[in-house]
């Protein structure tokens, strides 16, 4: 039976309520530090409506009530992190903020308790290197928000202990929630590296005339979205192409580098990188099995195209009323 029963949240922001209903939806106590009396009043109506949101989608288990209940606000550090076997930092994306808040972490939450950040884009080193109980800190930054979107990138700095990730792992995983280890601190991790290349493409379609804004949402809503939402990027190219992904890279690779340099980016997909990817998607799906797999695909597909279907007709059956 797992210890890990208590958590703290710093910051009562919009992730950090999100963050709190997902752990107390996992049947944790939480409690949500926060310095403003102001947003202390207004944190218990967001997580009563949001409650009331998933409890009429069916994404509750147990009373709302009880739900909530496991969730208490503070506007003391001291009280929030007694007795806490985690602690998710949800502030401002500010340096001094985050290496403030930090310090006084380490003063209150005892050495051997995780101290995690749900940071975007800063790396744990920028504001975590000088504590002295620096192993212990790494990022968890989640996807917007939390409770629908099961991500959760862990980012180590160099300092980071092993161990301590590796826990983080099997507490964000108790929760219910999918986490990914990022091996490498780099700024925007890998959730929004991959945002910030469709975004970028996406921005220079609009200049250059090729898509207005909505036609541009909607390739991504109606095309690539659906398939996203079912399949990554890899597994999608190495489903959409029979020989799998090595022979989509034979086939699509130089295409694709002409439109990276046409904006300024030269990274080939080189012989040996192609190898890597390749192997890795075999391991995980022997080409033996590839016409099973499109077929899972398909079945998933429909099963979207279900929904969207019966959604659309619910949207019509209440305008037309």
């Amino acid at each position: 039976m797992s210890h890990f029963k208590n958590v703290a949240i710093a910051g009562g922001g919009s992730i950090g309520v999100a963050f709190a209903l997902q752990f107390a939806r996992a049947g944790k106590a939480v409690r949500i530090f926060e310095q403003s009396p102001e947003r202390c009043a207004l944190i218990p109506g967001e997580i009563g409506a949001r409650l009331e949101m998933l409890g009429a989608a069916g994404l509750l288990e147990g009373e709302a009530g009880v739900v909530a209940a496991r969730i208490q606000v503070t506007p003391e550090l001291h009280s929030a992190v007694a007795d806490c076997h985690l602690v998710v930092e949800c502030v401002p994306e500010i340096v001094d903020i985050k290496r403030e808040l930090f310090a006084q972490l380490e003063r209150h939450v005892g050495p051997d308790v995780p101290l995690c950040s749900a940071s975007s884009a800063l790396p744990v080193s920028r504001f975590c290197s000088e504590l002295a109980t620096r192993q212990r800190c790494l990022i968890a930054h989640p996807g917007n928000p939390p409770y629908l979107i099961p991500v959760v990138e862990l980012v180590p700095a160099p300092f980071t202990d092993a161990a301590v990730v590796a826990r983080c792992t099997s507490y964000f995983q108790e929760v219910g929630m999918s986490p990914v280890l990022v091996k490498h601190e780099v700024e925007g991790f890998v959730f929004n590296r991959l945002q910030g290349a469709l975004l970028r493409e996406a921005y220079c379609l609009v200049r250059d005339g090729v898509a207005s804004v909505e036609d541009v949402d909607k390739v991504v809503r109606d095309g690539l979205g659906l398939r996203w939402s079912v399949i990554g990027p890899f597994e999608t190219v190495d489903l959409n192409t029979r020989g799998g992904i090595a022979a989509h890279a034979q086939k699509m690779g130089p295409a694709y580098q002409r439109m990276g340099q046409e904006r300024g980016q030269n990274d080939p997909w080189t012989d040996a990188l192609v190898q890597d990817v390749a192997a890795q998607r075999r391991a995980v799906l022997p080409l033996d099995q590839w016409e099973a797999r499109v077929e899972w695909r398909d079945r998933q597909l429909m099963q979207l195209a279900k929904m969207r279907k019966a959604r659309a007709a619910n949207d019509d059956a209440g305008t037309s009323g």
